[in-house]
């Protein structure tokens, strides 16, 4: 899975539409950036900007931004209602899918230390990002604002973080850092605005006060009546989605609710959410309701009728969830492929895709074949007796498919990166070096996908066994099929490992790598051969 980070630049300019276009295409141009959204304000005179992408194509988007902002923008003519204090005032790095906070504040680091390098302004840290309690919230770093920061940066306790500690007074300073995602969301009350707002103070974090916290940390919340919808609404932002998720906020709204006899109709997410959140919600609900659901639509469909996200506008995934609104099907050519243009793709007059991809493609048909019967079973009724085995087995035998499905593509491209380091040049030593190091790096790699396609296709033979036992014995040469595939597809990736490792340098690497895939390709055989036998016992019963 790849990583995703979001970036929210603030830029000091909300009232020409030319500046505002040009940073926005500087960000849009930039390889891997997707441009979400941008939000002028006039009264302000900022304009907030939101992209995702990959960690470097993210800072190199947010750069390329500020290059744009430190021609076009001079702080020396600035004025606005919203507090700033510099051209480009604040640039958080949020952590979206697979991604750290660590990560996100090693990115804001270099951001900002690159920032001063290539544009000569100076830098702040904030949030997570800075190691002074005092440096860290946004408010305490801007107080003074740009009319104040020409002394404040004098001061040894407000030396800048990065780049120089002076006065540059057409850019001013900017503050950059690491944050948690922001959910926006909003719970319709169907009652008064003095009842939401009751609700939304027994809600956040700040309660009442000291003497009465709220019952959910990381939430601020206040209770308005929109005019627009005609309804009382519980207006929220969740902080940090992974301690307070949007379900556990409209699960305790409702708790409430109840306590004052108020109904709730829905609620809605303001601008995007992560797919984490997503999921995160249907694991909730089936948990609670002894749901199995497989596939990742039937889980946001069940999320979406949970909380009532249809209620005020219809919720659209593909528009709402940041991961749907910037999949690259590039990056997964093969996978997107017919199945007739993949065979043709292999049998072409080229090295790769070769065995590797071909044997990751078996073995996830050889897992697909046994969730398909797995589904056959569950769900009918002359299968009720068996329908705790096949709940136990299914989704494991579903995930791992998919599981299997991107390794298709990443060996290829592991093959195709240590062909491009044996393309370096080797005139100097110095280059048969960096040459030699590149290509271990790059053998490494083509070695670690297929033994990651070995353990992946090796973790489900117990649930196999159970689909044998168990599943539909009309489908019983489907399980075959499946079990002798994914064994297949092991014994070709571990292939693919053996043929990489002799021109290993490390031979410790080679020794416990070469055990490893050794005792995984021995299990499968003898895997195999125990699934053949459940079946075959059942045949001749």
């Amino acid at each position: 899975m790849k990583k995703i980070v979001e970036c929210v630049p603030n830029f000091s300019e909300g009232r020409n539409s030319e500046i505002i276009e040009k940073i926005a295409n500087a960000i849009k141009n930039t390889n891997g950036c997707t441009l979400l959204d941008v939000d002028p304000g006039k009264s302000t005179n900022r304009t907030v900007y939101t992209f995702v992408g990959e960690p470097q194509a993210v800072l190199e988007g947010a750069l390329n931004a500020a290059k744009i902002a430190r021609k076009l923008i001079n702080m020396q003519h600035h004025t606005g209602e919203h507090p700033r204090m510099g051209a480009l005032d604040v640039c958080p790095f949020i952590p979206v899918s697979n991604i750290t906070m660590e990560e996100c504040v090693e990115l804001s680091k270099e951001f900002g230390e690159r920032l001063s390098l290539e544009i000569g302004v100076p830098v702040y840290l904030y949030e997570y990002a800075s190691a002074k309690d005092y440096r860290k919230r946004l408010p305490d770093i801007r107080a003074g604002e740009y009319e104040g920061l020409k002394d404040k940066i004098k001061l040894p306790e407000w030396k800048p973080d990065f780049g120089p500690d002076e006065f540059i007074p057409e850019w001013g300073a900017t503050v950059t850092g690491a944050r948690n995602f922001l959910i926006a969301y909003n719970v319709n009350v169907l009652g008064t605005k003095q009842q939401a707002h009751r609700i939304a103070l027994n809600l956040r974090e700040v309660g009442r006060g000291e003497e009465e916290p709220g019952l959910l940390k990381e939430v601020k919340a206040i209770g308005w009546f929109v005019d627009e919808y005609q309804t009382a609404q519980i207006s929220m932002n969740l902080t940090n989605y992974e301690l307070t998720p949007p379900h556990i906020a409209f699960e305790a709204a409702l708790n409430e609710a109840r306590k004052l006899n108020v109904a709730l109709a829905g609620s809605e997410i303001v601008g995007l959410i992560p797919l984490r959140a997503i999921t995160l919600a249907a694991e909730y609900y089936m948990k609670n309701e002894n749901l199995m659901l497989l596939d990742l639509n039937s889980k946001i469909k069940l999320v979406v009728d949970r909380l009532g996200l249809n209620s005020i506008t219809p919720f659209e995934p593909d528009k709402k969830i940041i991961e749907f609104m910037i999949e690259d099907e590039s990056k997964e050519p093969l996978v997107n492929m017919s199945v007739r243009g993949f065979i043709n793709e292999i049998a072409a007059r080229t090295s790769s895709p070769g065995g590797g991809s071909a044997s990751a493609a078996i073995a996830a048909i050889g897992a697909g074949l046994a969730t398909m019967v797995g589904q056959l079973t569950y769900g009918i009724r002359k299968f009720e007796d068996v329908d705790k085995q096949i709940r136990a087995a299914l989704p494991k035998l579903f995930d791992t498919t998919q599981s299997l499905i991107p390794m298709i593509d990443k060996d290829t491209q592991a093959f195709d990166e240590y062909m491009d380091a044996m393309r370096l040049p080797k005139e100097t030593e110095e280059e048969q070096a960096i040459r030699n190091i590149k290509m271990q790096e790059g053998l490494k790699k083509a070695i670690d996908v297929p033994l990651s396609t070995m353990k992946i296709a090796n973790s489900i033979w117990e649930e196999i066994k159970e689909i044998a036992r168990y599943g539909n014995i009309a489908s019983h040469s489907d399980v075959e099929v499946g079990a002798r595939a994914l064994e297949v597809g092991i014994w070709g990736a571990y292939r693919n490992v053996l043929i990489n490792l002799p021109t290993i340098e490390d031979e410790y690497y080679k020794k416990s790598i070469l055990n490893e895939a050794e005792e995984i390709v021995s299990n499968a055989k003898k895997q195999c051969e125990q699934v053949l036998n459940i079946i075959n016992d059942r045949i001749n019963q």
